[in-house]
This record gives C-alpha cells, sequence and structure tokens, in this order.
C-alpha cells in the first residue's frame, strides 16, 4: 500500500512535527511535506496555537518557491488528519481542496471528537486520493498527550525518578544532588520543556526548594509549576515562586495563606493561581486534579516529586508512564525509595507495568515503562 518513497516522506514530515515539540500544545505536533514528481516542494509543521497549520505553512512555502499554483496536483503527506472544523484557524481539509491537492497520505485519524475522520472524508468527497495509516505509531507517540486528552479528557502523566541501582532516590538524610550524571540530567529538562506543566509536592519544595523549570536545554517557553500543597505550607521564599506560572493545588481553602503566597509571587514577577480540589481527608484530590488540568488543556503532565507524592500519584491510578534514570551506584537500606506504597501480601497485587524503552545515557540508564 506505501511504497520506501512513502515512507521516506512520511518520516520527514514527522522530523517536521517535532519541531513544535515544545511549542504546539494544547495543538498537536503536526507535520507536512508536499511533493510532485518524486521531489519535496514545500514543508511546513504547526509551531503556535493559534497560528496556521502545518499543510498551510507547507502550501505557503510551495507558493513561494514555485508561483500560486504550485500546489496543484501534488500529493500531501501529513503526520494528523487535516482539520475540518473552524477553530482559531479555517479548516485545512477545505485548504487543501482549494489547492488542488491530488493525494493525501495521513499517518492516523485525528482522535479530536470535532475532527475524527470528517476531515478525510471532506477530502474524498473531493474526489482526493486518501490513504491513512504511515508510521501511525511513531506519529501518535509525537503526539501521546493529545491523543490522551482527546480520548479520557486527561493529560499523559509522566512520572520521572532519579534512582540508584537498588532504588534509592535520596540518602537517609535527604541529600539526593546528583545520583545521576549530566548527561540524564540534561535529558530530564528535555522531557520536562516537552510538558505543559511540571507537578512536584509540598515535600520536595521543603526539602529541595527547585526552581521546577527548564534550564539545560534550549526552549522558547516554561511549562506551567504545579505545586500540590494541601495545607498551604510553601514557603514565601520558595524559589518556585521565583517567576513564571505556579498553580497551586490545595485541600483548604486559607485566604490568610493564599494572601501571604500571592504577595511573595507578585513581588517575584510570578503568576499565581489556586484550585482548591479537597477530598475526605483535606488532601488533595488527586484524580480531580487530573480531571482538572485535560479540562485546562494540557496534553502532558511531568511529575518531579517525593516518594510520597509518587506513591499516591500510583495509588490514585494518575500515572500513565514511568520514567527511571538509573545510576550505577548502591546506596543501601537506609536510602529513600522512589514510591511510598502500602506493603503487599499477595504477589498478583503488585502495579504491573509494560517495558517502553530503555536507553543507556552516559553512565546512566534511562527506564520508560507503562503502567500495565
Amino acid at each position: 500500500m506505501f511504497t520506501p518513497l512513502d515512507q521516506s516522506f512520511m518520516r520527514r514530515a514527522l522530523e517536521l512535527a517535532e519541531r513544535g515539540l515544545y511549542t504546539a500544545a494544547p495543538n498537536p505536533r503536526v507535520g507536512a511535506v508536499l511533493v510532485k514528481d518524486g521531489r519535496t516542494i514545500g514543508e511546513g509543521w504547526h509551531q503556535v496555537a493559534g497560528e496556521a497549520h502545518a499543510e498551510v505553512n507547507a502550501v505557503r512555502d510551495a507558493q513561494a518557491k514555485g508561483g500560486a499554483d504550485a500546489a496543484r496536483g501534488t500529493t500531501a503527506y501529513v503526520t494528523l488528519e487535516p482539520c475540518n472544523h473552524q477553530g482559531r484557524t479555517p479548516p485545512c481539509a477545505d485548504f487543501l481542496v482549494q489547492h488542488g491537492i491530488a493525494r493525501v497520505v495521513a499517518a492516523m485519524e485525528d482522535p479530536n471528537p470535532k475532527v475524527a475522520g470528517s476531515g478525510f472524508g471532506r477530502l474524498r468527497a473531493a474526489g482526493i486520493d486518501v490513504r491513512v495509516g504511515l508510521l501511525a505509531r511513531e506519529a501518535r507517540e509525537l503526539n501521546i498527550g493529545f491523543v490522551s486528552r482527546m480520548t479520557r479528557g486527561l493529560p499523559w502523566v509522566r512520572l520521572k525518578v532519579a534512582a540508584s541501582l537498588d532504588g534509592k532516590t535520596a540518602l537517609a538524610n535527604g541529600q539526593s544532588q546528583w545520583i545521576t550524571g549530566a548527561e540524564a540530567r540534561k535529558d530530564g529538562h528535555a522531557w520536562r520543556a516537552r510538558s505543559c506543566a511540571i507537578l512536584s509536592g509540598i515535600g520536595t519544595v521543603l526539602e529541595d526548594d527547585p526552581q521546577l523549570n527548564v534550564r539545560d536545554v534550549a526552549t522558547p517557553r516554561q511549562p506551567l509549576k504545579i505545586i500540590v500543597d494541601s495545607a498551604l505550607k510553601i514557603p514565601a521564599h520558595a524559589r518556585v515562586l521565583s517567576g513564571g506560572r505556579v498553580l497551586i493545588a490545595c485541600g483548604v481553602d486559607d485566604p490568610a495563606a493564599r494572601r501571604r503566597l500571592e504577595d511573595a509571587a507578585g513581588a517575584s514577577g510570578a503568576s499565581l493561581e489556586f484550585v482548591c480540589l479537597p477530598n475526605a481527608g483535606g488532601k488533595v484530590e488527586l484524580p480531580d486534579l487530573m480531571r482538572e488540568l485535560g479540562a485546562r488543556q494540557f496534553n502532558e503532565v511531568h511529575v518531579e516529586s517525593g516518594f510520597k507524592l509518587n506513591g499516591s500519584l500510583l495509588r490514585e491510578r494518575c500515572v500513565d508512564e514511568v520514567l527511571i534514570y538509573f545510576a550505577a551506584s548502591i546506596i543501601g537500606d537506609s536510602g529513600q525509595g522512589m514510591f511510598n506504597l502500602p506493603e503487599l501480601t499477595r504477589l498478583e497485587d503488585r502495579q504491573r507495568l509494560k517495558l517502553h524503552q530503555v536507553t543507556q545515557l552516559g553512565d546512566d540508564l534511562r527506564l520508560i515503562a507503562r503502567i500495565h
């Protein structure tokens, strides 16, 4: 059904889509390549939500090189189904019809219920030859958060941990910097950068005073910082309040504490917001928080917290994927573990994961596993 040449052009479209890795959210990362007579005449990708989509940019690129009718009779390779609804930009399916595209090869159908096959239907109704499914797995992986939000109403939650080979994240006294090497830490910042938000807990704030921003890789925008702080104990001098956008999820509404933190954030130029989502025990109802983040159009959430919140997120089924950096070292029984989970009496009750990827980074090992 697909030729080696089709494969080559779609791989190029995926490369272009990845250029929107840090900027396209809440929209999907999409790339497009226009081909005529076996050669590329136009390329584009979706850069920023609210601006032109990948298909439009590819056509405009072709027109800039070859004139107004350059796209007529071409094949468009796109990593996602062209949209067929009016959002912040006009429908791409209509745009392709108007510019005389003869054939469309798409990696996957758009999971957005507003599209979900209707874009392909519009193209076929106009007589365009449409083929779907080329490198679909790669396209889905690139937009795993968007797919999650469109199909479940929830962001894709990735929980990151750095640990020794025996699963310890810190010494008994809390010292943890640095268990892993520079390459692993830089890679961790790349995962931060692609996420819509970085989530941590009050325990980590009090213990480590993190900045929770992207530093080791170039990025045009910083993710939102989310702190799970049930009783609003976060200190006014906490570095996480020093600039950027911050959302504090709490379990009690304490106006005096909110004013204290708002004053501190305002003095440092941070934009601060609160969301109160109490459970029966006065803690934060974590599943409700994930639904709230989905409603706010967050595609990917990156978690960097302590073993208590890690365990709570797992118990509450709020984690989709664990990203673990294992250092070639052993700390011993006195160190802190990765997840605070109740003791099991039956092996069949253990949390099952599916190994997704293993990569060596310097002297460290990066393991990605998904909830079974």
